[in-house]
């Protein structure tokens, strides 16, 4: 892969990781703030259900971050773009796509195809 590139997903991936953070910093923040004790009982629901899908959003969002900081370090270990299965290079086009993308889509759709017949 060339530097050019590399420096441009390194950087992509540190912005994203600088966005997610201050995102789920500011969930907090929010569910702090936010009164479920509201003495109508829709409201109460209401609060607690989109209280519920935040959660939801920022779980996905930590095990993002947690890619992306494995993707971040495997870049400082020079094993970045290398697909774990077959071991030849991610494709820089899918990186960009996806830059947490740990197999090259020769093996995902491996992987994919096999989950389908498994009945995942």
């Amino acid at each position: 892969m060339k530097k050019d590139d590399l420096s441009f997903l390194k950087e992509l991936l540190e912005g994203q990781l600088d966005y997610l953070q201050n995102q789920a910093d500011r969930t907090v923040s929010d569910l702090l703030e936010k009164d479920s004790n509201a003495p109508d009982l829709l409201d109460r629901a209401a609060l607690e259900s989109e209280r519920d899908y935040t959660l939801l959003i920022r779980d996905r969002e930590s095990r993002l971050i947690e890619k992306i900081r494995q993707s971040l370090e495997d870049i400082e270990n020079g094993t970045y773009g290398i697909c774990q299965m077959c071991s030849e290079d991610i494709g820089v086009k899918r990186l960009k796509a996806r830059p947490v993308a740990r197999h090259c889509i020769v093996c995902k759709s491996k992987m994919e195809d096999t989950e389908r017949a498994a009945g995942f």
